[in-house]
């Protein structure tokens, strides 16, 4: 029962290597080519619970394509620039040594540490038992893998789907540099000071002045009107170029009267939207009485004065994202600071005024707030200013969804640069058809996927870090022309093929620009912006499918299909991995790179939080596999254990994991290990071969009723389980397997088989009738169980007590059941015996907890068929038992595991216990006679034989054969 598996599964993974099973196997199986492409983990840091889900998932899906016959080479993979690395070899130098590192010696820095990681990682996936090209992963800082990436981008380019400009993007001022959506999250929790502010009117198009002089209405002086606007970012209001207003919303302009609120404006009259008039009272603690309602197209032209820098600004018409569900209905407008102010302020001319550099403190051009941070202090003075301005009329703490930085964990802004984009309009239509055109699993991830595609806007991609693959342009030192063209790129592509992409920084421009453009180098300045690393992984299809070859190549020039059969991570790369490996092989083929995408939750723990150090609830897939340090209170419980916790949930939710439900899948774990044990223990002296062939093995059509239906059940568990692994269904197999095994097996068939595998004659033909079921069902049994319990299903294997042709369980492939081993018209009859079984089983147990029975061999059993549906639907099994051509096997005693079985007559004298069904009567007896020494059975020959005056005269018989 000692699995022993940190010592045994070790051993078995090197017998894998050694006999080369899966390198065998994935190239020069004969069924086609199977495509499941490694989503790339990040190369940094210990593995987690979420990397044993991910990748057991992908195993589990490999092992089994491989046992179909299915040629399937898994070639794993490691996203390996990006910030968290370059912050790691930061982090690691003291500040002298920060000051005087160049790029080239921080990429160089980066690069080591990178591979460094991928080793860890690598040794712990291969501890779990997944196989992998492990000699030949991909790494997004392979030479080859970046020349493919500028592959990628030069197509774009030359489609015309590159450009550059400058736009509002997040920007982490933690970082310095931009981020893209996927680089995002939203922590609970986050609150901004809120503020509503009055910018004072000193201009209105005459027909607003008309409509308020009829009402009545004289204006007195400059500001004596003013827009209302609200926003949770003060720090942009230096950034201010407009208001903007909904022309289908009605706004009320107000006569103000002071209420109970402490504001500090200055203006008689404000405007409003009309709906929010009366929940602006309350909020701003004044009395707003509307004197004129005017529709929002009314109010563009109104010309307000900036309340605390010098400047005029127009209001102006904006969009849909107007609205009345927050704030005033009017909306304060920075270009440079978001992507709605950025659409309307084009629309209208407006510069894009971003006073804030990359640190996040603001600029000369927010003038007297120069230099205050807009995360730290700026906030504070603005609302400062604004309230001795008069212009503010209330402040508010504001809880709402606030983007950070996934890396360093800080919040971010938006903030108007120079960056390159990818214009996803260009393109969008056809990554939405092709989206339609993929198999979603769950169908839900289709709907999401699909609703980001048609809602984002253009991908910035670049980035101002030193770790990562260069954007290959050129700007004119003195005109800033781009120079980025089919020339430039293919060279460039070149050299990184040959160099890497060091090279870029190795190089000054003379270096690097084509032959073409060699005299003209002192005019040129590379580029120092890199790739965003979404858009490295996003080229995976690209750098490891072979999708940038010619279309007319041969389909067995790649080892792997493109597009791939599947994709299979996480549900957070709806908006990752999967949207931007789609859309770059979407703006380059026009289709997408997988065929079909299978997502999974995330993990928590027994009480569904979220796993974190702080909570001492995390799940070490390390200690859990190899034990930890205190023995006792963390054992060893094996990679099989670990693979068994995958295959036991719904993935397609988030998943439980804690100590409470280790343990219980370690004790299925048990379970089916000890089944096993005990079909290959009774197996020692079979010779699976047949009877006329020298061998032990009984021919299908003389099997007892008993074999048959357990070949019944075998081939049915074969048949779910291929239906629940086709259907990605792994939870469905593990209940299916607890049930075989608990069920099936142990309670019911090997329940029955003991007597006759330990009482019978070695040869006795009730004995080999049973070893034959049990070799064709282990046999299959570790077969269907490989693609999870691999290491469990090799052991089966190595432990069988006879020869076979496989040298590998793998080897033998997929399990099949013959044509006639179905027989589902078995299945109704045994139904009825074991409701029969059932029904006896509950009146011995009465006995035994009465104490008037031990053992179940010490009982008789009176059975009487009266009137009722019970007793009708059992008669005609019991006739089919009767006339079973193996009476010593199919006999109803045997089956209820009791001494004798009297049907019908007079019931015995002392009954203990009796019940009824549905017209079936039980009664329970003590049996007659007494107990045989050897088989347990009370028979009344006890004693009649000389030789063996303790045995009964069945096993007498077996004795003296």
């Amino acid at each position: 029962m000692r699995a022993n598996a940190k010592v045994r599964e070790p051993e078995l993974q090197r017998f894998w290597v050694e006999q080369r099973i899966y390198e065998r196997l994935s190239r020069e199986n004969p069924g086609e080519r199977f495509t499941l492409h490694d989503g790339p983990p990040y190369a940094n840091g210990a593995l987690h619970v979420g990397h044993a889900l991910n990748k057991i998932l992908k195993d589990i899906i490999n092992k089994t394509a491989l046992l179909q016959g299915r040629r399937c080479r898994f070639v794993p993979g490691w996203d390996c620039h990006g910030l968290p690395i370059e912050l790691k070899v930061l982090q690691s130098l003291s500040s002298s040594e920060r000051q005087a590192l160049t790029p080239i010696a921080l990429r160089r820095k980066a690069h080591a540490y990178a591979l460094e990681q991928v080793e860890g990682q690598k040794a712990g996936f291969r501890r779990w038992g997944i196989w992998a090209d492990w000699d030949q992963p991909y790494l997004t800082l392979h030479k080859s893998y970046e020349a493919a990436q500028i592959g990628v981008f030069g197509q774009m380019v030359l489609a015309g789907h590159i450009y550059r400009g400058l736009k509002p993007v997040h920007w982490s001022p933690s970082s310095r540099t931009a981020l893209a959506e996927a680089e995002l999250e939203y922590p609970d929790g986050h609150t901004s000071p809120s503020v509503f502010v009055a910018f004072p009117v000193v201009e209105l198009p005459e027909p607003l002045r008309q409509g308020l002089h009829n009402a009545g209405v004289t204006l007195e002086g400059a500001g004596s009107l003013a827009v209302a606007i609200w926003t949770t970012t003060p720090w942009t209001l230096p950034a201010n170029l407009a208001v903007s207003v909904n022309d289908r919303l009605d706004y009320a302009i107000c006569r103000i009267g002071q209420g109970g609120g402490g504001s500090q404006h200055r203006a008689a009259h404000l405007v409003v939207a009309a709906d929010l008039a009366a929940s602006l009272e309350h909020t701003l603690g004044l009395s707003l009485e509307p004197i004129l309602r005017v529709k929002g197209a009314e109010l563009e032209g109104i010309t307000y004065q900036h309340p605390l820098l010098d400047r005029s600004s127009p209001v102006v018409i904006g969009g849909e994202y107007i609205t009345t569900e927050a704030g005033t209905g009017l909306v304060h407008t920075a270009p440079g600071h978001g992507v709605d102010d950025f659409n309307t302020g084009r629309k209208y001319g407006l510069a894009v005024l971003c006073p804030v550099d990359e640190a996040g403190n603001l600029t000369a051009e927010a003038g007297p707030f120069a230099g205050l941070n807009v995360l730290k202090e700026a906030n504070g003075a603005i609302i400062t200013a604004l309230r001795d301005a008069g212009a503010l009329l209330a402040e508010q703490r504001y809880e709402h969804r606030y983007p950070y930085d996934w890396r360093t964990k800080k919040p971010t802004i938006f903030r108007a640069t120079e960056q390159w984009f990818a214009s996803v309009d260009g393109f969008r239509d056809q990554a939405l058809a092709s989206i339609a055109a993929v198999d979603w699993l769950p169908e839900s991830g289709r709907n999401r996927i699909e609703a980001m595609v048609r809602d984002r806007g253009d991908w910035c991609i670049s980035r101002q870090r030193t770790w990562g693959v260069p954007i290959p342009v050129f700007y004119h030192r003195s005109s800033g022309e781009v120079l980025l063209n089919a020339d430039t790129l293919d060279h460039i592509q070149a050299l990184i093929a040959e160099h890497g992409s060091d090279v870029w920084w190795e190089r000054d421009e003379a270096g690097l620009l084509p032959p073409a453009y060699a005299d003209q180098a002192d005019q040129w300045r590379k580029g120092s912006d890199t790739m965003d690393v979404w858009f490295d992984s996003g080229s995976s299809w690209a750098g490891v499918l072979g999708g940038l070859a010619a279309a007319d190549a041969p389909a067995e020039a790649s080892p792997l299909n493109y597009p791939a059969d599947l994709y299979l991570e996480g549900s957070d790369q709806h908006r990752g991995w999967f949207q931007s490996s789609l859309l770059t092989s979407v703006a380059v083929n026009g289709h997408a790179p997988y065929r079909r995408v299978l997502t999974h939750g995330f993990t928590l723990d027994e009480k569904g939080r979220k796993m974190s150090k702080s909570l001492g609830n995390v799940v070490d897939p390390a200690v859990l596999v190899e034990g930890g340090k205190n023995a006792k209170q963390d054992p060893a419980y094996g990679a099989d254990v670990l693979r068994l916790w995958v295959s036991s949930v719904d993935y397609s939710a988030d998943v439980p994991l804690g100590p409470g439900i280790v343990k219980q899948l370690a004790d299925v774990y048990r379970k089916v290990r000890n089944t096993a044990r005990y079909l290959l223990g009774n197996l020692h002296d079979f010779d699976p071969r047949p009877v006329a062939e020298g061998g032990d093995a009984i021919a299908y059509a003389e099997l007892p009723l008993l074999d048959r239906w357990m070949l019944q059940r075998t081939a049915a568990l074969i048949d779910a389980v291929t239906g629940d692994f086709e259907r990605f269904e792994f939870y469905r197999f593990f209940q299916a397997l607890q049930n075989f095994c608990v069920v099936d097996l142990s309670n019911v068939y090997l329940d029955i088989a003991k007597d006759r595998l330990y009482v019978s004659g070695a040869a006795e033909f009730r004995r080999r009738s049973c070893q034959t079921v049990l070799s064709l069902v282990l046999e299959r049994l570790a077969g269907l169980i490989a693609p999870v319990l691999c290491h469990m299903a090799e052991d089966i294997w190595q432990n069988l007590p006879y020869p076979v042709a496989e040298v590998s369980v793998f080897e033998r492939g997929w399990p099949t059941a013959p044509a006639d081993w179905a027989a589902p018209e078995l299945e109704s009859s045994m139904e009825r015996i074991l409701e029969l079984r059932a029904l006896v089983n509950r009146q011995l147990e009465s006995c035994r907890a009465e104490g008037k029975l031990g053992a179940s061999l010490e009982a008789q059993v009176h059975l009487e068929l009266g009137a009722g549906e019970a007793a009708a639907a059992l008669q005609p099994c019991l006739d089919w038992l009767a006339g079973s051509a193996a009476p010593g096997v199919d006999n109803l005693a045997d089956w209820l595991l009791v001494s004798a079985l009297q049907l019908g007559g007079a019931p015995p004298d002392a009954v203990l216990a009796e019940a009824s069904a549905g017209g079936i009567q039980v009664r329970i007896a003590r049996a007659e006679g007494e107990k045989c020494e050897r088989c347990w059975h009370y028979e009344t020959d006890i004693g009649q034989h000389t030789l063996h005056p303790s045995l009964c005269g069945r096993c007498v018989a077996v004795l003296t054969t």
